[in-house]
Order: C-alpha cells, then structure tokens, then sequence
C-alpha cells in the first residue's frame, strides 16, 4: 500500500502481479495517470481452524512466523501489489471477553494479525455478524489489535455513529471512504446485542428494517462523497449457500449507487453471488470465502477477487481473479490463484450468476451466451 489512512500511517505492500485469467471492464474514466487498484477479496475468519492449524503446524516444526501467516501464503504476491488490499474481517482479535449466546462464536488470537500483514491487507470491513461474538471487550481489543497493525477499520465501533463513521484512506492524491453494514432482512437470528445503537458498541447496521438502512445508508454515502472522490460499501447480507441475492441486496445497492458511490462489494453467503452493473457501477454481491476458518473443508471452494481501477475522475476498469478457497486436506484455509481449467470454472460460475441482470462485465456476458462459443457445463463445485 502506498496510501495516507485517516489513523496516520504510512504503508508499504510490494510484490509481483501474477498473470491470471480475468475479466475486464474498462470504461473511458482516466485523468491521464495510472489508476490504483484496489483490491478485494471474501470472508476473512483467522480463529478456529485457521488457529487450530497454526498450532498444528507448529508442533510439527513449523516456524511460528510462517505457520501464523499460513493462510495467505500462496497469494500474497498478487495482494500485496495491489495499492489496496480490502477484506471483511469475520471474527474479532481476542482472547478474553464474554461468548455471546448464538449458534457459532469465532475468535483468533491477536498474534494471528500476522496474516493480515503478511498477506497486504490494508483496510477491513468489520460490519458482520462475528464481530461481536465476544461482546463488547472483543470488539475493543480488535479495535486496538487493527490500529497496532495500522489497518484501518469500518463498520463497527463504540457507538453507532463510530460504526457508521468511514475509513478514509488516500492513495495518490485520490480519497476513498469505505463504509460497512450488516443486514439479513427478516432472516437474523443474530442478537441484536450485534449492532450499534447510540449509546452500545457494535456494528452497524439494521436489525431488521430494510427502509431503516437505507436512509441510513444514503445519508452516509452523501457525507463520505462530500470528503472523498470514491464511496464504497461493503455488505454483509444475503442469505448463506445461495448464489443468487435477495431483492433487499438489490434495493440497497442500487440505493447506495444512486447516492453517490462508485461500486458496491458484498459477503456472507460463503459462496459466489453475480456481479451487477448499475449505472455503469460495479455491485459485486458475494465474494464467498476467502481465508476462511470456519470450515475445514467447504463444499463450495470457488471463490474471486475483484479489482477496482481508479483514478480520481473515476472509474477505469473492473478486473476479476479467479482463486480457490483451499486445497484440503493438504492445505487447508488457504486460498490460491486458480488457473487453467479451475480458472475458467470460476469465471463460468460467475457468468451464469451474472446472466440474469440486465448489465454485468461484458467478459462475463460473453460467457454466458450460447453463441458465444465459451459456455462450459457447470463443473463440481
């Protein structure tokens, strides 16, 4: 990263950009330099087994160092090129706090920060679901744990207004505001000590009232244009194992890009979603799992990361990087660039996901055409 954060550090992140399949979009916005690239990926949950398998590792020998950041091993190259490094942090650093009654609690050890560094993770969306798994003490020290690290952090805080504040980052001479949000309609069974209110910690986000968020929502997308040339929201939302999103995900995306923000990224599912184009504005709805702990060996491994080209006066290009979530059991929680025909796997996946919407990147829909000679038969997941 070569960027000024609003917490005032400097950054450093360099590495050589692996050639991979992709799709690209590339519209006329440029202001003559080379635009940034900004970089996202999935859901990021360092505890459970990504903890257990470092502890594993370290029993048979491995370095510590190397068994900490074990999990972006086979990426980092192409994460730490990029001018920024964008994630949704799944679980709080922490090993104290009280556990939350709910139906999965995720934590990981703050020396597990490492894999954040190593793998060039600037900034984190910290609105979703497990944040809070370890009440209001869990937050905090994640909170301190991040600004250690100097990664700036969004969507959760000691009040709701902290929660909804941005994370304003400048690379280049170009602002960012990144906004974050958790929502999953009338289907949460979270509690609702998960969210901010005006006096509580969380993350922010509605309970439940979709008209609620997105007043919300655009009222802050408004305020952070007012300060910064790009505003993007990160969701949490959607519902778990499908691919296709909910009306509210629509609704609120398009409402976010209406007010003023250049894309829209989203997670959750801990699968693929399509990706949109709204008023030529990217809304990439799920990028499923990334470095995920939570599950040793996930049914579903396809996973992506998406490219953002900026320049100041706009949008230059969408780029999209085929990975695999992991190669279990030998390398568990591990994502990796895919290629040839696993490549071509994911890129299909996306297309078909993508077919339905009446605009996505063109690559995309050139792969879901008939007569476009490139449609495969869907492979196993």
């Amino acid at each position: 990263m070569r960027a000024r954060l609003d917490l005032g550090g400097p950054g450093g992140h360099h590495g050589l950009v692996l050639a991979t399949a992709c799709a690209l979009l590339v519209t006329a916005a440029t202001d003559g330099g080379a635009p940034l690239r900004v970089t996202f990926a999935g859901d990021v949950t360092l505890g459970f087994h990504v903890e257990e398998w470092a502890d594993t590792l370290v029993a048979k020998g491995t370095p510590k160092d190397q068994a900490l950041t074990w999990g972006f091993e086979r990426v980092a190259p192409l994460t730490r090129a990029a001018d920024l490094f964008v994630v949704n942090l799944e679980c709080p650093f922490t090993d104290k706090g009280e556990k939350l009654q709910k139906n999965f609690n995720f934590r990981a050890r703050p020396e597990l920060l490492a894999g954040l560094l190593a793998g060039g993770v600037d900034v984190v969306s910290l609105a979703n679901n497990h944040l809070m798994d370890y009440g209001p003490e869990g937050l905090f020290d994640t909170l301190t744990v991040l600004d250690t690290g100097r990664i700036a952090r969004f969507g959760a805080g000691r009040t709701r207004a902290d929660a909804r504040a941005p994370a304003l980052v400048e690379v280049q001479g170009v602002k960012l505001a990144f906004l974050g949000y958790f929502f999953l309609g009338d289907r949460n069974i979270e509690p609702r000590e998960v969210i901010a209110t005006a006096t509580t910690p969380g993350v922010a986000g509605h309970f439940s009232d979709a008209a609620a968020l997105e007043a919300m929502l655009v009222a802050d997308v408004r305020a952070a244009r007012k300060r910064a040339d790009h505003v993007i929201p990160f969701f949490h939302w959607g519902r778990e194992g499908r691919g296709q999103p909910e009306p509210y995900q629509v609704a609120l995306a398009h409402a976010a890009i209406d007010a003023g923000a250049s894309a829209v990224i989203g997670s959750h599912p801990h699968v693929l979603q399509g990706i949109e184009l709204y008023r030529g504005k990217p809304v990439v709805y799920s990028l499923g799992n990334f470095v995920f702990g939570g599950n040793w060996n996930p049914t579903d491994k396809r996973t992506a990361l998406v490219h953002l080209l900026l320049t100041k006066a706009g949008l230059a290009g969408v780029e999209v990087t085929p990975a695999r979530s992991d190669d279990y059991p030998d390398r568990p929680c591990q994502p990796f660039l895919a290629e040839g025909a696993q490549a071509d796997d994911v890129l299909d996946h996306l297309a078909r996901l993508s077919a339905a919407f009446p605009a996505t990147l063109p690559q995309l829909r050139a792969r879901a055409l008939p007569d476009a000679g490139v449609a495969r038969e869907p492979p196993a997941p």
